[in-house]
């Protein structure tokens, strides 16, 4: 036999109909089996919750049931004369759990807190995976086509700025509903893959490039790489290596900033000649610097 709702829903007996259904919807979303896959004692818990909300939750029943006239279970009891017609014998063949809230009402206390349940509807269980998403891809936004392990394509469109860990959801393609309810969703979490050369800080991007020290004394015009392909850059006359270089605009279309996009960063890393040369070898031997190009002098105050 039923537990008495009241004691079920943790309601005294004289709580108003929104108690009952304030008490119902936290038990529910508390226990409901979306929530708590594979977990039997949380279904069994949630069937008892329902039971008997199906019971306070129409007053007519409710009613019923104060009076003893029908059961915890929903059936109506058979006639007592030794008891005022309150009796303790069931007659069976009662409504039963299920009979007794209102059906949009209680279908529309399970939409509310769920989207996934009316009746014998079950919305369709969400499926969650894994996809590692190319640095640029993840940084510029693309399209991939994606095989579910129920063999199904997909198509998932990669925003720009996607992050690390981010997740994406495609709506209705998780696993059929039952009873004409809607299907799941999928729930796909990016990994973003490192690049070579560049790297991401938020919208913005960094890469270091080499010079020849030709270029960092001399200064001129060279190619910088950017995920959006490569630019020409101006390098200051005499740069030093760790000079860095603007390049506004040029970082992730950040889209939690209004798909403002953020700046890329170059910075520049001299490089001498693979396997010396004697030229620069002789120049150096006989280059005599001027005062004030001694590069540790700094740390002779410290």
């Amino acid at each position: 036999m039923a537990k008495n709702p009241y004691q079920v829903l943790g309601v005294s007996t004289s709580a108003g109909e929104s108690d009952v259904r304030a008490a119902f919807r936290k038990l529910a979303k508390q226990y409901h089996p979306d929530r708590n896959p594979g977990d039997r004692k949380a279904e069994d818990k949630f069937k008892e919750i329902s039971a008997a909300f199906d019971i306070l939750g129409d007053p007519e029943r409710r009613a019923k049931f104060d009076r003893g006239e029908i059961d915890a279970d929903g059936r109506e009891r058979a006639y007592n004369p030794f008891n005022g017609g309150k009796g303790p014998r069931s007659a069976g063949g009662g409504a039963g759990p299920g009979a007794g809230a209102p059906f949009d009402d209680l279908g529309d206390i399970f939409a509310d807190l769920f989207g996934n349940r009316r009746g014998n509807a079950m919305r369709g269980r969400d499926l969650r995976y894994r996809l590692e998403v190319d640095f640029l891809d993840a940084a510029r936004g693309a399209k991939k086509r994606v095989t579910m392990p129920d063999g199904r394509k997909l198509e998932i469109t990669v925003p720009p700025g996607l992050d690390d860990g981010q997740t994406l959801r495609l709506r209705g393609q998780g696993e059929p509903g039952a009873g004409g309810a809607p299907a799941g969703d999928v729930y796909v979490e990016a990994k973003i893959k490192p690049h070579p050369y560049f790297q991401r800080d938020g919208a913005d991007i960094h890469v270091e490039t080499p010079i020849s020290l030709k270029e960092a004394v001399l200064g001129g015009k060279i190619t910088a790489p950017t995920i959006h392909g490569d630019v020409t850059v101006t390098v200051p006359k005499y740069s030093s290596s760790g000079v860095v270089l603007r390049l506004k605009g040029r970082g992730v279309a950040d889209g939690k900033n209004g798909g403002e996009a953020g700046d890329q960063y170059v910075k520049l890393k001299i490089v001498l000649p693979e396997g010396g040369d004697a030229a620069l070898d002789e120049f150096i031997e006989n280059w005599d610097p001027v005062d004030g190009a001694e590069p540790r002098r700094k740390f002779e105050s410290a």
